[in-house]
């Protein structure tokens, strides 16, 4: 049941900025690889160019969606929320 005040206590903190980060993969170097990398290096990453990929808000996985290009910038097109069970 919602109340006018629990959408007062929202309106709290609905301008409060937080850390929206967009993951597509990663992988593990020894730091004698990570010191030699230069303009020009190809990371293989662990995840699939056809998989989704992870937006997490304070790093805390919240959605998962597509890379697509808007206006020469890179989006990401949301496919799925992802509920707590993530």
């Amino acid at each position: 049941m919602s109340t006018i005040n629990d959408a007062k206590n929202l309106s709290v903190i609905l301008d409060v900025k937080v850390d929206l980060t967009v993951r597509i993969g990663s992988c593990m170097l020894p730091m004698r690889d990570v010191v030699e990398l230069g303009a020009g290096t190809v990371l293989q990453l662990d995840q699939l160019a056809s998989e989704p990929v992870g937006l997490y808000v304070n790093d805390k996985l919240i959605a998962r969606g597509e890379v697509v290009v808007v206006d020469e910038n890179f989006g990401i097109k949301i496919t799925q929320i992802v509920g707590d069970a993530a």
